[in-house]
C-alpha cells in the first residue's frame, strides 16, 4: 500500500477562482507559503462560465444598440448580428476553456497548484484526490481558506434532470443559438441572458415568478429593463411560475401556473445559487455540508480560528469583484495573524470587509444598463435610516443627449438626512456602468453632500447627472 504524501504550508486555499487567486496573491506577498487546490479550471466560474463569457457575448449586443441611437450610424447597423463571430469573440475571452495562462500566473507568484478534489479531513488538514486517484494531504500552519464559490440552484421539479436544462454555464458556453429559448427568473443572469440570446436570434420567453425584474434594485430599474426587453421582442411574463417541464422529441414543453403551454428548444433556469460546500469535508470539523459559511468581517469562519470562507461561500455578496475585495482583506488578516500583528477590524479598517454591508456595487449589462451601489430606498428605510430619495431623468443631462438620440434613463440617490451622506445610488440608462464607481467612492467614502458640490463633473458628460441630483436635493 502506497503511503499518502503529506506537504506542509502556511496557507492552503481551496478553489482557484478569482477569489482563491487573490487570497494566494496576498499571502504569498506576505511571504507565506501557499498551496492552491482546484478541481476544474484555474480561473474559476467567472473566467469560463460567468463574468467574462457573458460580457463578451453582451458587448456586441450593447454596441449595436448604442450605434442604432447615433445619427450617421443607425442605417449601417440595422442587420442581424453575426452570431458565429459573437460566439468566437466569447471563446477568445474564455481562452477556449483552457487555463494555461492562469496556471502560469499562479506559478509566477510562487503558489503551488494541486489539481484534484480537496476535502477537509480535520483542523488545518486538506486531502487532495488527484485525477489519477492518488491522495496527498496538505496541512496548514496558519489558515485554510475555502474559496469554492457557488453553483446554479435548480428547482425541485419532477423529471427536470431528463430535460437537461440550461444553467448559467450552458447559457454562457453554448456553441449554437437556439431558435426558441425559455428563461426562468428575473435576476441578473436571467435578464442578461435574455438580452444576449434574443439579440442573437432566439425567440425568448422570460418567465418571472415575482412582480418584476431585478427585485434587489430600485423598482424603476426592473421596469425600464422589462420595457426595453419587450420592445426588442422578448415575451416578458411576470407573476408566472413553472409547474412542469418535459422534453418531447427534442422540444422542451413548459406548463405555467396560468395554464399556458410554452414550447422551446432550450430552457434556462436562472433561479438562484447554492454554495459549493456539499463535498469539502465540513462534517469533519463540525459544520454542515452544503451550508453557507458565516464569517466575521475578517472573513474568519465563526468558531474556527484557522478557517476562512471567502467569496460566494459566505453568502455576503455573490459578486466576483466583492469576492476579490474580501480576498484582499482575508489575505491581509491571515498575514497579520501569522506574524502576531494586531488586526485593524474596526469599520473600514485594513482587516474588515466593511463594504460588504454598506457599499456593494453592481452593474447589470442589459440594454439599458442598470448600476447600483449601497442601499435602495426601501433597504435604507428598513435599516432605520431617516432618508430621502432624489430622482433625476437622465435625458435632461446634455451628455446623455449627445450619447444617444432619444436617451432614456433615470438616476436616484438616497440621502441620509441626519448625516447628509449618501446611503445608495442607482443609475439606469445606456453607458451608466462606467459611472457607478464615482457613486461607489461617494458611498464608501461617506462623502458629505456639502463636499460633493465641489466635485465638479466635466461638461458635457453623462456624469453631470451628479450636479442635477445635488440641485434636486437642494431644491426639494
Amino acid at each position: 500500500m502506497t503511503e499518502t504524501e503529506t506537504n506542509a504550508y502556511d496557507v492552503v486555499v481551496l478553489g482557484a477562482g478569482p477569489v482563491g487567486e487573490n487570497v494566494a496573491d496576498r499571502t504569498r506577498a506576505a511571504g507565506l507559503t501557499t498551496a492552491v487546490v482546484e478541481s476544474e479550471l484555474v480561473g474559476g466560474e467567472c473566467s469560463y462560465w460567468a463574468c467574462m463569457p457573458s460580457k463578451a457575448l453582451l458587448r456586441p449586443v450593447i454596441a449595436r444598440a448604442d450605434a442604432r441611437r447615433v445619427p450617421g450610424l443607425r442605417q449601417s447597423v440595422q442587420g442581424p448580428l453575426d452570431a458565429s463571430a459573437v460566439l468566437a469573440h466569447r471563446d477568445y475571452y474564455t481562452s477556449n476553456w483552457k487555463d494555461d495562462g492562469q496556471v502560469g500566473w499562479l506559478d509566477s507568484i510562487g503558489a503551488d497548484l494541486y489539481r484534484g478534489h480537496g476535502r477537509l479531513t480535520g483542523p488545518r488538514a486538506v486531502t487532495v484526490t488527484g485525477p489519477d486517484g492518488g491522495e496527498r494531504v496538505l496541512t496548514a500552519r496558519h489558515a485554510v481558506a475555502v474559496c469554492t464559490g457557488s453553483r446554479a440552484a435548480l428547482p425541485g421539479l419532477p423529471g427536470l434532470d431528463a430535460v437537461k436544462p440550461w444553467t448559467s454555464r450552458e447559457a454562457t458556453s453554448s456553441k449554437t443559438v437556439p431558435d426558441r429559448l425559455i428563461v426562468i427568473g428575473g435576476g441578473v443572469v436571467a435578464t442578461e441572458m435574455a438580452t444576449v440570446w434574443q439579440a442573437l436570434g432566439s425567440k425568448v420567453t422570460l418567465l418571472v415568478r415575482g412582480k418584476g425584474l431585478l427585485p434587489r434594485m430600485e423598482p424603476f430599474a426592473g421596469e425600464l429593463i422589462a420595457e426595453a426587453l419587450t420592445e426588442a421582442g422578448t415575451d416578458v411574463r411576470t407573476g408566472t411560475s413553472v409547474e412542469s417541464v418535459t422534453r418531447e422529441n427534442g422540444t422542451v414543453v413548459a406548463v405555467t401556473s396560468t395554464g399556458d403551454r410554452i414550447e422551446a428548444d432550450e430552457i434556462l433556469f436562472a433561479t438562484g445559487r447554492a454554495p459549493r460546500t456539499d463535498d469539502i469535508g465540513l462534517e469533519t470539523i463540525g459544520l454542515a455540508p452544503g451550508s453557507w459559511l458565516p464569517v466575521d468581517d475578517s472573513l474568519r469562519v465563526t468558531g474556527h480560528d484557522w478557517l476562512y470562507a471567502v467569496g460566494d461561500v459566505n453568502h455576503r455578496a455573490l459578486l466576483t469583484h466583492q469576492g476579490k475585495y474580501q480576498a484582499r482583506i482575508a489575505g491581509a488578516a491571515i498575514a497579520a495573524r501569522a506574524s502576531g500583528e494586531a488586526l485593524l477590524v474596526e469599520s473600514w479598517g485594513a482587516h474588515a470587509a466593511t463594504a460588504d454591508h454598506t457599499a456593494v456595487p453592481q452593474v447589470v449589462f442589459t440594454d439599458p444598463e442598470a448600476a447600483a451601489v449601497g442601499l435602495s430606498l426601501a433597504e435604507a428605510e428598513q435599516a432605520g435610516h431617516r432618508v430621502k430619495a432624489v430622482d433625476v431623468d437622465l435625458s435632461t443631462v446634455a451628455g446623455a443627449g449627445l450619447y444617444a438620440d432619444g436617451y432614456q434613463g433615470r438616476a436616484r440617490m438616497v440621502v441620509d438626512l441626519e448625516d447628509e451622506i449618501l446611503r445608495g445610488v442607482t443609475l439606469v440608462g445606456p453607458g451608466v456602468g462606467e459611472l457607478i464607481h464615482s457613486a461607489t467612492i461617494a458611498v464608501a467614502g461617506q462623502v458629505p453632500v456639502s463636499r460633493l458640490w465641489h466635485a465638479v463633473p466635466s461638461y458635457p458628460t453623462i456624469s453631470e447627472v451628479w450636479l442635477r441630483l445635488l440641485e434636486a436635493y437642494r431644491d426639494a
